[in-house]
């Protein structure tokens, strides 16, 4: 049966060749090939790792700064968070190496049972959605902003009606969006990932050297706060962590699209990804606090002069950056939405030429919904930061909590060592049990917020 992601899918032994030897492949072994040509390069791989990663979140990095205390705890933080997250990564390429499977919540399902894997498909088209009208609102505010700087003497009450977002957003989704999310595999993504990734290191580099320039208008808080208020504030930066640090939802269509697999070189491509992403992350949360202080915004960018050029452009290319990630998003989304229309038309008595869930009919309406449907959410939404909090909690079921399991549940049927078993089991039971808290806190803060 064909499927949208028939491409990425490497041929893994899976269940076909544990029904024919008897035995799964072992933890280190590379794979076997089958006729599908994954075409992805570990370079083009570590690209679109870092752009789904670096999307939205990084706007909000010198707030979380803010929230935690300081650069010292905040980087504390980050550098705990980071061992579990390239931790997830590599999990998440060895469970798809043992399932034979080619999406995420493939994955799981296969490893964790269908119940698990139903809660994986709910929880995952919810945090993809919340994530693309994230990023259509961050799209959304930078041209609004640009549109000001534009026209510059008229009075808001009386800016012409193609500059209001109402007209530009649906604009933009229509003709640069809608395109870029048609192509039926995620490789094609790389070129746009290494566009997006520039667009986002530019951002870093301007925030960094705004601090030292210190342009007419803005003001430098002389002593930024030194230590966390409480404990409870540290905590409260790792749903923002986890909302500029997912990228694992895409992590098995990535790894299944690699024309070289093997644990050590996805182990690789992950380390290399993520650092890169931490280090921009870090020099933006870092130089944006120290440039503001507590006076710093949950977006980085409206903190600065309305009518600087260089701010300007950086809001230019930030839009760019996030209209390259949206796509990928888009994919993933769209992945879980086709398995349920095959499952859906497989119980109806089979599927037609024109109801493929991989043909250019459904997948052309799929497209076409997702955009639409977050279009219209992001347009009527309040305020961008009442969200990141739900989208934090809910990565951390991807990054902490998934992979921990299918951890647990693949060392179960791999011919391991009894010892590297009982490490690998305890270490999917910690990453599960951390997953579990940053939930339970992100839900309770949200909630204490909203209420």
């Amino acid at each position: 049966m064909a499927e949208d992601h028939v491409t990425l899918k490497s041929g893994f032994g899976g269940k076909a060749m544990e029904g024919a030897t008897g035995s799964r492949p072992g933890l280190l072994e590379k794979p076997v090939p089958t006729a599908a040509s994954p075409t992805l390069s570990s370079l083009g791989a570590v690209f679109i790792l870092l752009k789904s990663a670096l999307g939205a979140g990084l706007l909000s990095f010198p707030w979380a700064f803010y929230k935690a205390g300081g650069v010292t705890p905040a980087f504390l933080v980050e550098l705990v968070s980071l061992v579990f997250l390239i931790s997830g990564l590599v999990i998440l390429g060895y469970a798809a190496s043992v399932s034979g499977q080619a999406t995420y919540q493939g994955v799981v399902g296969d490893l964790c049972g269908p119940t698990i894997g139903k809660l994986c498909e709910a929880c995952f088209i919810v945090n993809l959605l919340m994530i693309s009208v994230a990023f259509l609102r961050v799209i959304g505010d930078q041209l609004e902003k640009l549109c000001d700087f534009l026209l510059p003497s008229a009075p808001p009450a009386l800016q012409p009606w193609y500059t209001e977002q109402r007209f530009t957003l649906p604009l933009l989704s229509a003709l640069v969006i809608l395109p870029l999310s048609a192509p039926r595999e995620i490789g094609f993504q790389k070129y746009t990932s290494i566009l997006g990734s520039l667009a986002a290191c530019y951002l870093a580099l301007v925030i960094m050297v705004q601090y030292y320039l210190g342009p007419p208008g803005l003001v430098h808080e002389p002593h930024p706060a030194a230590r966390p208020s409480s404990w409870t504030s540290v905590f409260s930066v790792f749903p923002t962590i986890c909302f500029g640090f997912q990228c694992h939802e895409a992590a098995v269509s990535v790894y299944c699209s690699m024309r070289h697999q093997s644990l050590s070189r996805w182990a690789l491509v992950s380390v290399l990804s993520l650092l890169a992403c931490c280090l921009i992350y870090s020099l933006t949360g870092v130089y944006g606090f120290l440039t503001f202080g507590t006076d710093v915004s949950a977006d980085i960018l409206m903190s600065y002069p309305g009518n600087d050029v260089i701010i300007i452009v950086a809001r230019a290319l930030f839009g760019v950056s996030i209209v390259t990630v949206y796509p990928i998003v888009l994919f993933l989304g769209r992945s879980v939405m086709q398995d349920f229309w095959r499952r859906s038309c497989c119980l109806a008595g089979g599927l037609g030429a024109l109801a493929e869930p991989s043909g250019p009919w459904v997948r052309g309406l799929l497209t076409v919904l997702w955009v639409a449907m977050t279009l219209a959410m992001a347009l009527f939404l309040p305020d961008l930061s009442e969200i990141i909090g739900i989208i934090g909690g809910i990565s951390s079921f991807f990054i902490f909590i998934f992979p921990g399991l299918c951890l647990i549940c693949a060392v179960g049927v791999e011919p391991v060592t009894p010892r590297v078993k009982c490490c690998l089991e305890v270490w999917g039971v910690v990453s599960v049990l951390v997953g579990t808290f940053i939930f339970g806190q992100s839900t309770v803060a949200t909630a204490l917020e909203l209420f």
